[in-house]
């Protein structure tokens, strides 16, 4: 059973690893052809997330809480679940087919809310885009319904690679856009001369990607043997249970995807003041918009999509167990190991942004040193949340294994309000070229105060859960990983980093040699004080 889990675990961590990576190398791309901190990226970027910003607000929630539990249930019936998963997939599509045309008939009315000072040529470039993107909504659904019955029948590789395919028809469709229509340093494509050819191959083909991603799925699920058909009547099945059983998980995505939204509303208002010139010398200093802060959170949410969800997959059995079996101390134990192992990981992905947040700024800055400034600056200040954001997601599974969905949802409420304060204050006081910084640190700083909430919510719940362990396991880490920032920042130094005219600001393969140089420095330099602080965590780290 151990090495049934073992392996597919591994299978769904290559699966994810290999998808981060392609994931990097589209958005590497996406930032050759179109740039990053320009109009054209900010209009593309919004336009091609609010499909899945919306999704896991209206119906993302529905899914993962209330339907998939079910999936499991109906799994060990004598046919296998076949006709209740027939059902499923039918009552989806429907509901899917029903909420992504309401979207799409309301396209106007969001981008005018989730663009506010825009120019009209620019809400009507975002809505054309809006229009081809916003049926990802229903693959997005599709995706996530076929996956989860996969999962639930053990059959976890597809789930987890089907991501892979769309990043490849995206990297594939970029690559001919820059061929045909030429790197954004070479032509400075903007909203007058946009042509519908580049629609085609940024736009359209981002949807047939995600579409592929989830149509894909139909394959191992027809594998699995379970005659998969259109079924109705869904009376009887266990829908309305499963719902208020889910109620408080709902009500605690909704309140946080809402409050991202009202954030992200924010990060949009720069788009409108930017001034659409190339850079180049004589250029005003580029404003960052909605697609800096996107690349910014790409990387600082990386250590907690790869290694901290991981460890929080293995730690949430454990400790569901344990509280199952009102053993507090297995409970504690899982915890605190988890929150110690995680660190090692985390933590020094926190130095290493800051430490490099130039070369990745440069590296996704279309080849303009100016905005690769911009998009490092972001980085610095984001950064400093990134091991916060998986304690805090692990201090939050302590209560959902003791079946207390109610205090994630009172810690969320209270980091959305201050959310959401945060995205109106700063709308209101910032000046647009300051408004993503602002949001950034904001980012910081609502994973600090989950945090903070979550510990003092569980230590009144089960007491010390070995406080003085992790904060002493977290100061040598630190001590580690300062160490290490040390020795790549001399390395950063050395290969002109800190200089305007240095390599690493020369164009993109610069900033990647450096970053490979760097990052190699700076993991050798952190494995060896690891030993020197003796972290016994790293050794663990390593064997998950």
């Amino acid at each position: 059973m151990q090495k049934s889990g073992a392996r597919a675990s591994a299978v769904m961590a290559s699966g994810t690893l290999v998808s981060r990576v392609l994931g990097f190398v589209k958005t590497f791309l996406i930032t050759v052809a179109i740039g990053s901190a320009t109009t054209m990226a900010d209009v593309f970027q919004l336009a091609n997330t609010l499909p899945n910003l919306i999704y896991v607000l209206i119906a993302g929630g529905v899914f993962n809480a209330v339907l998939v539990p079910q999936i499991i249930k109906a799994s060990k019936a004598e046919d296998e679940g076949a006709d209740y998963i027939s059902r499923l997939i039918t009552l989806a599509v429907i509901a899917l087919l029903v909420i992504t045309t309401a979207v799409v008939v309301c396209v106007g009315p969001i981008m005018r809310l989730m663009g506010p000072g825009w120019t009209d040529a620019q809400l009507a470039m975002g809505t054309t885009f809006a229009l081809i993107t916003f049926p990802q909504i229903f693959f997005y659904g599709l995706y996530t319904v076929v996956g989860q019955v996969l999962n639930a029948k053990g059959a976890f590789g597809a789930y987890m690679w089907a991501p892979v395919l769309n990043n490849l028809i995206a990297i594939a469709s970029l690559l001919v856009f820059i061929r045909q229509f030429h790197p954004f340093r070479l032509e400075h494509h903007t909203v007058e001369n946009w042509t519908p050819g580049q629609t085609f191959w940024l736009v359209v083909m981002a949807t047939v990607g995600v579409a592929a991603q989830a149509l894909i799925l139909f394959w191992p699920l027809a594998r699995l043997g379970l005659k998969i058909r259109p079924r109705f009547g869904w009376r009887g099945i266990g829908l309305a249970a499963a719902g208020k059983l889910g109620g408080w998980t709902l009500a605690t995505g909704l309140v946080a995807n809402l409050a991202f939204m009202a954030l992200y509303r924010t990060a949009a208002i720069p788009t409108g003041a930017r001034p659409d010139v190339a850079p180049g010398p004589g250029a005003p200093v580029p404003i960052a918009g909605t697609a800096v802060l996107d690349q910014a959170t790409m990387l600082y949410a990386l250590p907690h999509g790869v290694i901290g969800l991981s460890i929080a997959t293995v730690l949430f059995n454990s400790m569901a167990a344990a509280a199952d079996r009102g053993d507090r101390d297995s409970l504690v134990r899982s915890l605190s190991s988890s929150l110690r192992v995680t660190g090692v990981a985390t933590v020094f992905c926190m130095i290493a942004l800051i430490v490099y947040a130039g070369p990745l700024g440069m590296l996704f800055s279309g080849d303009a040193p100016a905005a690769g400034a911009v998009i490092g600056q972001v980085i610095t200040l984001i950064a400093i949340g990134a091991p916060f954001m998986s304690t805090a997601f692990m201090l939050g599974r302590a209560f959902y294994a003791q079946e207390d969905a109610r205090t994630p949802f009172m810690v969320q409420l209270a980091v959305s309000v201050f959310t959401v304060v945060c995205a109106v204050l700063i709308g209101h006081v910032f000046p647009p070229e300051h408004m993503v910084y602002a949001i950034a640190i904001c980012y910081a700083v609502q994973n600090i105060l989950a945090t903070v909430i979550y510990h003092v919510a569980l230590t009144r719940r089960i007491g010390d859960y070995g406080l003085s362990r992790i904060v002493g396991s977290h100061a040598r880490i630190l001590a580690a990983a300062l160490v290490a920032g040390v020795a790549g920042a001399g390395m950063l130094w050395w290969l002109g980093g800190y200089r305007t005219d240095g390599l690493p600001w020369h164009d993109q393969a610069w900033a990647i040699i450096t970053l490979a140089v760097g990052g190699t420095v700076m993991a050798v330099a952190y494995a060896v004080a690891l030993k020197v602080f003796r972290v016994q965590e790293f050794t663990a780290l390593l064997a998950r």
